[in-house]
């Protein structure tokens, strides 16, 4: 880029997206800049020669008014054209602006506007790879960029305007080899960001700057680790006392308020650590759990020399930990505290793999993109933690082949982020890592835990479905037919095919080696083709619902599948395993002698050797091995067969597993099992039994006192209809009613709890048809893109918001401080009766004569139930509502246990209206006291 280079950054605000359909533009800005600088504005509204609908008029807060007495597009299409000369296009999402402005200038009679473009959403993904939205709102608020009135063009513009700027600077601020790479692979992008690094670089390359931020592997620049160094801590005593606990913190903490249960869970923890026994706490929220844990932990690992282990569940809770509760720790202690987070290998990046993959010449356009991230984030991250990063759905496809697995090939220390984290753990009093961390060590041991004196597991409930989930075995279709199609055949242009070219003409490995292998390999997709097909005819035979789109055989020994294909795939894919090991030490031959570009292809090879390994023991888990242990069974959608083949096999006890791994802690550390949500009304050891937990090891529970509380409020909806005396479609339309009105009378910032998808789905589609929610945020799981924690996010970034979720989404979901106005819990969240896990576990409990509802379904769903209403209120100032629309909870005899389990609040029983009504004068009634109080303080 020549400094003086013209860039037009333009927004234009229209009546929709269809041109063809007769929609027309209504404001248009264009910022002008120059040496980075703004040398002019144009901003006008344009007459749309039609009304403006009204989603639109709330979107923008443009209305009919607004545009009476502006003139049509033709008035101003000179002008805007001659604007547009010898600049660069730039907009945020430059498909829709600069195509909407072309079809203009087609229609008044101007010629087609050409010229390069740069769309600031592409730029913008690259750049800040680890941002949660690309939304220009959301990269304005954190980028610190002014824009006060989203959706209106001219803020838009000038954020956009001020945005291209952000995005020069940290061009500039990357190491060059980065900015290098990124030049390279950067012609595949759809807008012409190619120029922009080209002369990024430039600049770099003519200024002698140096870069000792970074560490180079060949071509890569990673950020320098920090030197860790531990902090060498005075001993401290642990304060025994309610007034010393009670100085202690509010020295540090002047807000701080008084809970007894915390301080009592705190000598819990503190006499169990020191004794190295076990106990299990329930702490309710409005106790103080978090701190009231890593305080004894944290002085215990000091005092006594030993590290002590938190575990957790969820990434945002291992988050939480680290950037919101250890700080209070460290400010209540006076000092810093030796802590560390350790994941499970996978969720590290594997350097080396990245390096070999973008090396490829055959990348998409998501890939190449992810590439263009992961070179950024490279340089800016100092944990390597792949979660971090920000990805398409292509992209995050991407993502999973850079996953650490295993050892890479002549892998260095130094870019091994796992080893890093390892050893920062030696350094550390606290580690803090996740549940299937923990359960990996089963497989995979980490002499660090050896040196655990303490155990605490957080979210001790969710360690069930994390055993459960490490034990599982899952086959899908689409998966095989993947790891088939990287390999090849000698006719396409994949791995085999570039493998037998160089191996044969470099006379390493005979041809007929490679015919040998290729026989084999045809002959294992031709078994594995005729399996599926195998399981789709059964599936049709034992369909006990067609009009389904899902089907499922709930046991998989039900079908009578040709064990002679199974047995036969098993032994095939063992010897192309077998022979493609044997090319692979035939070509190592002389291995110094072997040219870069090669190395890279046998490191392909040799990878996806390894990952037929693991595919191979999957397959043999599924098909052939039979456990009385496990409960095994098919999904298929008929919309998509075979492709969406799934075969999952789940343990149906996972006490051995826990007991596996905890019996030798038990024998030299404390283990302190702690949750909000650990027992149930008259059936308080409903987890313990899960966890096979010795019922000699006590369970206290500690509830925050009722005045906690005083800011919720819990209704039941007695006038919504039995779901089984009307329609499906008329009981959703009555559930998007209420939901609409609840979060209308709440002002959003609602949770809203179903048991099935599909209601989920079709209630999300109703409510968007209705518009009545159109100016809220709507995220919902299996509708919204994104992972479960990129939506739990996105969601707590707007005020005005909608979450809905299934149970799935709900459990270890935590949305901390003034997170959320509202709760609603569509129906009672009970298992479905026929989902396989729950029917095989249900079964075995009526073989023992138990019975299954009262044992597992009911206790299953009141903890649910009291995780959602301790989502509501997170501090004695929080206020919010929570509504049940189940009647159920009114109409059965077993809906007290529902209300036993939330013991410091009484529900109200009203009709819809009257409800809503009385949320809006009880919220009005709040923010006049608080007015109130912000006056009284001025």
């Amino acid at each position: 880029m020549v400094e003086s280079q013209k860039y037009a950054i333009v927004d234009i605000e229209t009546t929709g997206h269809s041109q063809a359909n007769g929609d027309r533009m209504i404001q248009i800005a264009i910022v002008i800049m120059e040496d980075w600088c703004i040398k002019k504005t144009f901003t006008s509204f344009i007459h749309p020669g039609k009304s403006i609908p009204l989603f639109i008029q709330d979107l923008t807060n443009i209305t009919d008014t607004d545009v009476q007495d502006a003139l049509p597009f033709e008035a101003h299409a000179d002008y805007i054209y001659e604007l547009l000369q010898d600049a660069v296009f730039v907009a945020h999402n430059t498909d829709f602006d600069l195509s909407f402005l072309q079809g203009e200038f087609k229609r008044v009679g101007l010629p087609n506007w050409s010229g390069k473009k740069i769309d600031t959403v592409e730029l913008s993904k690259i750049l800040f790879p680890s941002s949660i939205s690309y939304k220009l709102g959301d990269l304005a608020a954190d980028l610190n960029i002014p824009l006060n009135n989203a959706h209106r063009a001219d803020d838009d513009a000038l954020a956009c305007a001020l945005l291209l700027k952000e995005c020069w600077k940290e061009l500039l601020a990357l190491p060059q080899v980065t900015l290098e790479q990124m030049h390279k692979k950067s012609f595949r992008l759809k807008s012409n960001i190619s120029q922009l690094f080209f002369e990024a670089l430039q600049i770099k390359r003519n200024k002698v700057a140096k870069e000792d931020d970074y560490v180079y592997y060949n071509k890569l620049a990673l950020k320098k680790p920090m030197k860790i160094e531990k902090v060498v801590q005075d001993t401290l005593v642990y304060p025994h006392t309610t007034s010393e606990k009670v100085g202690l913190f509010k020295q540090a903490l002047p807000h701080f308020e008084v809970r007894q249960g915390q301080f009592e869970m705190m000598d819990i923890i503190w006499e169990n650590l020191k004794s190295k026994s076990e106990i299990m706490i329930e702490a309710s929220t409005g106790i103080g759990k978090t701190i009231g844990y890593l305080m004894p932990s944290i002085l215990y690992a000091i005092q006594s020399n030993r590290k002590v282990c938190i575990s957790t569940y969820t990434t945002n809770l291992l988050e939480q930990l680290l950037t919101n509760e250890v700080p209070k720790v460290e400010k209540i202690m006076g000092r810093p505290i030796n802590v560390t987070l350790l994941k499970g290998k996978k969720n590290y990046v594997d350097v080396i793999l990245f390096e070999q993959l973008m090396k490829s010449q055959e990348l998409s356009y998501d890939e190449t993109l992810t590439v263009l991230q992961v070179l950024v984030w490279l340089s800016k991250t100092e944990t390597g933690d792949l979660s971090e990063l920000n990805c398409s759905g292509g992209g995050q496809l991407f993502v999973d082949k850079i996953r650490k697995n295993g050892e890479s090939i002549q892998q260095k220390q130094a870019f091994d982020y796992y080893d890093r984290a390892i050893k920062e753990s030696v350094e550390a009093d606290l580690i803090i890592t996740n549940h299937s961390m923990l359960l990996a060590d089963l497989v995979r041991h980490e002499p660090i835990f050896d040196e655990i004196g303490g155990w605490i597991i957080d979210e001790a409930h969710q360690f069930v479905q994390a055993a459960e989930q490490h034990d599982q075995a899952i086959f899908t279709f689409t998966n095989w037919k993947y790891i088939f199609g990287r390999i090849g055949l000698s006719t396409d242009q994949e791995l085999f095919s570039s493998f037998q070219k160089i191996a044969v003409k470099k006379q390493r490995v005979p041809l007929k080696i490679f015919h040998q292998l290729e026989k084999i390999f045809i002959r294992l997709v031709e078994l594995f083709d005729k399996t599926m097909q195998d399981i789709v005819v059964q599936m049709k035979v034992f369909s006990k619902n067609p009009k389904s789109n899902l089907k499922r055989i709930e046991f998989i020994h039900e079908l009578s599948l040709n064990r002679e294909y199974i047995l036969d795939f098993s032994k095939a894919m063992q010897h192309w395993i077998d022979l493609a090991e044997q090319v692979s030490t035939l070509f190592k031959r002389d291995i110094e002698q072997i040219a870069p570009e090669h190395k890279l292809v046998l490191e392909q090879w040799d990878y996806w050797i390894r990952e037929y390994k693991m595919k191979a023991s999957e397959w043999d888990e599924i098909f052939l091995k039979t456990d009385e242990e496990y409960t095994t069974w098919i999904e298929i959608d008929r919309r998509n067969i075979p492709g969406s083949i799934r075969v999952l096999k789940k343990p149906i006890s996972i006490s051995s597993t826990i007991e596996q791994l905890f019996h030798p802690i038990r024998q030299k550390s404390a283990v302190i099992w702690t949750s909000g949500t650990l027992a149930v009304p008259n059936n308080e050891r409903f987890i313990a039994k899960q966890l096979g937990i010795n019922k000699d090891v006590p369970l206290k529970i500690l509830q925050a006192p009722k005045q906690y509380y005083k800011g919720a409020k819990a209704y039941i909806v007695n006038d919504m209809p039995e779901i089984q005396a009307v329609s499906q479609s008329d009981y959703i339309e009555s559930v998007a009613l209420s939901i609409t009105q609840i979060v209308r009378s709440t002002e959003g910032r609602c949770f809203v709890l179903f048991t099935s998808l599909d209601m989920l789905r079709k209630t999300v589609e109703l409510i968007q048809e209705s518009e009545l929610l159109d100016d809220y945020m709507i995220f919902a799981q299996g509708v919204t893109n994104g992972s479960r924690m990129r939506l739990l996010k996105s969601f707590q970034k707007f005020s005005h918001s909608v979450l809905f979720g299934t149970n799935s989404f709900w459990e270890g979901v935590d949305v901390p401080g003034d997170g959320l106005s509202s709760v609603v819990v569509v129906r009672l969240p009970f298992s479905a009766p026929d989902e396989p896990s729950f029917k095989a576990k249900s079964t075995v409990l009526q073989q023992q004569g138990k019975n299954a509802f009262s044992e597992l379904s009911l206790p299953e769903a009141i903890l649910r139930f009291k995780q959602g209403f301790g989502r509501l209120i997170r501090s004695s100032e929080d206020k919010g509502v929570f509504v049940v629309l189940d009647r159920r909870i009114e109409t059965k005899s077993y809906g007290v246990e529902f209300l036993r389990a939330i013991p410091q609040i009484s529900f109200t029983k009203l009709p819809l209206q009257d409800m809503v009504l009385e949320i809006e004068h009880w919220y009005n009634s709040k923010d006049e006291e608080r007015k109130q109080v912000d006056n009284h303080d001025i």
